[in-house]
C-alpha cells in the first residue's frame, strides 16, 4: 500500500514539482562529524500520504538520519516496526531518536506508563534507534507541582530505558522557561533528574525564543547532558518558524562557537509557517544548511 504513489505524483502532491528543484550543493564539509538529521514531523503532511516515499525524497536531499514520531502499537506511520526498518535499510536512512506520546499518559498509574515504555523500547530496538525522547507536556500539566512530578517520572522512565540498553532524553519547548513566582520548570527538570538516566534534547529555536540563557550557556552549565539538538530558524518579524537561513537566529556564529563535545545527533526542523510547502521547505533548508552551516558539524 506504500508503493503505489509514483514519484512524480508524490512530488506534485507535496508541493515540490520535480527533482530539478534540488539545486546543486557544491560547498560541502570534507568530513562532517555528524549525519545531517531531519525531524520528520516537519513533513508530517507528506508522511501521512506516503512515509517511505517521503523519507526517500529527504534522503535525496542529503538527510541521512531522522527523528520519528507517531508510534502506535508496534507501528510507525502504519507500518510494522520490523518492516519499517527494512525500508530504512534499503534507503540508507537511520532513525536515531523517536518522540513518543508520554504526555497523554501523565495521570495514569505508573504501571500503565511502564507498559507503554516497554512497547516503545521494543519498537526502538526493532528500528535500531538509540534514543527514546519525551517530547511534550500538555498545557494542563505546566505548573510547578507537575514539573516536580514530571522529574520523578523522567527518572523512572530513564532507568527503565537505560536498563534496556537504550538512552532516554527530554525535549524542551518554551513553556519550561516560564517564570512561576521565581521558579521555572526547566530548572526543576535540570536539578531533579539524574544526568546518567535523563539526557536532554535542546530545541535551539525555543531556547532562543523564550529562555533567559543562550544555548551555549545552558550547555556549559550542564556538561554531559545535551546530547541532541533541534535546529530551526525564527521568522524575523513574527518569531514563528522559518526556513533555515531566512530567520533571525545567527546559526553561523552559534554553531561555529558552541561546545559540541556532548552532541551525538542533530535534527533540522520546521514545525510550520512554510513559505510554500513542507517538502519545499526541507529542500530549501537542506540547501542552505549544507552550503553554510554543515561545515561546523
Amino acid at each position: 500500500m506504500f508503493n503505489t504513489t509514483t514519484r512524480r505524483t508524490f512530488l506534485k502532491q507535496t508541493g515540490v514539482l520535480s527533482v530539478s528543484s534540488i539545486l546543486p550543493l557544491s560547498v560541502l564539509p570534507l568530513d562532517p562529524r555528524f549525519k545531517m538529521g531531519l525531524q520528520l514531523f516537519t513533513i508530517r503532511d507528506a508522511m501521512a500520504k506516503d512515509p517511505i516515499e517521503s523519507i526517500k525524497y529527504a534522503r535525496s536531499l542529503g538527510y541521512e538520519d531522522g527523528e520519528i514520531y507517531g508510534y502506535d502499537n508496534d507501528t510507525y506511520y502504519g507500518i510494522k516496526s520490523k518492516e519499517f526498518n527494512k525500508n530504512l535499510i534499503d534507503l540508507g536512512f537511520t532513525i536515531s531518536s523517536g518522540h513518543y506520546d508520554f504526555s497523554s499518559r501523565f495521570n495514569e498509574p505508573m504501571e500503565n506508563l511502564e507498559r507503554y515504555v516497554d512497547q516503545c523500547i521494543e519498537g526502538s530496538h526493532n528500528i535500531d534507534s538509540k534514543y527514546i525522547t519525551w517530547p511534550w507536556l500538555a498545557p494542563e500539566f505546566r505548573d510547578i507541582e507537575n514539573f516536580k512530578i514530571l522529574t520523578d517520572k523522567l527518572n523512572k522512565i530513564g532507568e527503565q530505558v537505560t536498563n534496556s540498553g537504550l538512552e532516554f532524553a527530554y525535549h524542551n519547548h518554551d513553556f519550561e522557561f516560564t517564570d512561576h513566582n521565581g521558579e521555572k520548570g526547566y530548572d526543576i527538570i535540570l536539578a531533579g533528574t539524574d544526568p546518567s538516566l535523563v539526557k536532554l534534547q535542546m530545541d535551539m529555536y525555543w531556547v532562543e525564543h523564550s529562555s533567559s540563557k543562550s544555548p551555549s550557556e545552558l550547555i556549559t552549565e550542564n556538561p554531559g547532558r545535551f546530547v541532541m539538538w533541534h535546529i530551526k530558524d525564527m521568522d524575523k518579524v513574527t518569531r514563528d518558524y522559518s526556513e533555515m537561513g531566512n530567520g533571525s537566529i545567527d546559526y553561523k556564529t552559534l554553531l561555529s562557537t558552541i561546545d559540541k563535545e556532548d552532541l551525538q545527533y542533530y535534527y533540522i526542523e520546521q514545525g510550520g509557517n512554510f513559505a510554500e510547502s513542507s517538502m519545499k521547505s526541507i529542500t530549501d533548508s537542506a540547501e542552505y544548511f549544507k552550503k553554510n552551516l554543515q561545515r561546523y558539524l
